[in-house]
């Protein structure tokens, strides 16, 4: 067996893969004595067909199948051998070679290579950035104080709905000329009003009793959000997504979430007996949670304009054509105008994984499984919160992580997470950072 790579450019190559029969000879021979032992044909006893017999049956697709695992494990050995970082996977290149397949053929199978490039990238404290201290402004601590009033209040049903009330209701798609589609979609479910963000179609939802009918623009009314779409009408968010029907919503009941009354009944059964006795200290207790979440979202942004500049920085080209080919012979249904709509974002963190590769490596950042864990017990537990405040009991909050994490998908994500969290403590450890006190109204415009 031979194996040559040619250099095309600085970052792409062809490997020439040529496979004589006395390379795959012995291994297709084994092959075929492993499947005659294994064989079941009528008129031979299990494991005693003769192996001529499964030659001239199962030769063919023997062969191909040796060929093809040589292939692989030869070019894999190739790049790993020789340290050769590719983008994606090795390409084959298509030719019109005819070949025999009676086991006397020469094969040579060519493949395209996409190379890394070189990563010029250090970060020092030349490199500034600003890192806010996002403060709550009064407008965002009275809305969720109300929030959690009102999950800790009690329910009324009155007879004309008003803004933030929800809708119990049927719903049924129409058709375009407004009659009931039959055959479409129907669902049973509450309407959120604090979910509706327009306007108009909010006020037309306002002032409704019980039996009332209106008709509304799905997608409009909830701002092209499909997982609140999917959830309501109870289908896929995918099939949600691709909408774009008009509904007849027949209200069958308003219901009303009064807000709790700012009693320490109420203080106990949110932070634990004692721990808040009066208003200030509940709202001073609230300002603290929300601004801990605040944190979150200025480290967001100092991820992202971290992001930015430094892959603007480093100016590294790509092999953008092998990798669109690559995109295109991986992803079956990707279509050449989804490619080039979303090609600029996949080069972009691309290049940002190849820097964050480029410092763990030179800096040896390390990222051990107890890491992963942490993070997803972090992330569980500011999801659980935002459904009640009251912490879960510390080992059910672990066995939640554990499960959570036998997911490889999860596992994954976390996984990524923690490696971006990595190189974002390293590079905040040696940039320059400009601290910048704002309000919370004033941050969010700066996104």
């Amino acid at each position: 067996m031979n194996i040559a790579q040619e250099k095309v450019d600085d970052l792409n190559a062809v490997v020439k893969i040529t496979i004589a029969p006395e390379d795959y000879n012995p291994r297709v021979e084994k092959a075929l004595k492993e499947q005659a032992k294994k064989a079941n044909l009528p008129g031979f006893r299990k494991g005693m067909v003769p192996v001529g017999h499964i030659k001239r049956m199962y030769g063919k697709s023997i062969l191909v199948e040796e060929i093809n695992n040589m292939l692989n494990e030869n070019i894999s050995k190739h790049l790993t051998d020789n340290q050769v970082e590719v983008l994606g996977q090795p390409l084959p290149v298509m030719d019109d070679a005819e070949y025999k397949w009676d086991n006397t053929d020469s094969f040579e199978f060519k493949y395209e290579l996409g190379l890394a490039p070189a990563v010029d990238v250090e970060v020092t404290s030349k490199d500034k950035f600003t890192h806010y201290n996002v403060k709550a402004d009064e407008e965002t601590l009275a809305a969720r104080i109300k929030n959690i009033r009102k999950s800790y209040g009690k329910m009324s049903n009155p007879e004309v709905s008003a803004e933030g009330d929800v809708l119990y209701a049927e719903l049924a798609q129409l058709s375009p000329d407004g009659s009931v589609f039959e055959g479409g979609i129907t669902s049973t479910g509450s309407v959120r009003l604090d979910l509706v963000t327009d306007k108009k179609i909010l006020k037309s939802l306002v002032g409704l009793k019980k039996d009332d009918v209106v008709d509304i623009d799905i997608q409009k009314t909830f701002d092209n959000n499909e997982a609140v779409i999917a959830k309501l009408l109870n289908i896929s968010e995918e099939d949600a997504k691709e909408l774009k029907s008009k509904f007849k919503v027949t209200v069958k009941n308003v219901n009303r979430l009064e807000e709790a009354d700012l009693n320490q009944e109420f203080f106990d059964k949110i932070f634990g007996a004692g721990v808040v006795s009066d208003e200030a200290g509940f709202t001073a207790k609230i300002t603290e949670e929300v601004e801990a979440m605040f944190k979150q979202d200025a480290d967001r942004k100092l991820q992202n304009d971290i992001y930015a500049q430094l892959t603007e920085q480093s100016k590294m080209q790509l092999p953008d054509e092998f990798l669109r080919k690559w995109l295109k012979a991986t992803n079956e249904k990707l279509s050449d105008e989804e490619l080039e709509q979303g090609y600029a974002d996949f080069a972009k963190n691309l290049k940002w994984t190849l820097i964050e590769n480029k410092i763990i490596k030179d800096n040896d950042i390390k990222i051990e499984y107890k890491d992963v864990f942490e993070l997803a017990k972090a992330r569980l537990d500011a999801q659980f919160k935002m459904y009640s405040p009251q912490a879960l009991p510390e080992d059910q909050l672990a066995q939640y992580t554990a499960n959570f994490l036998q997911e490889k998908e999860n596992a994954n994500r976390i996984f990524e997470e923690v490696k971006a969290l990595k190189v974002f403590d390293y590079i905040k450890s040696v940039a320059t950072l400009n601290e910048k006190e704002i309000a919370y109204n004033k941050f969010i415009e700066l996104k």
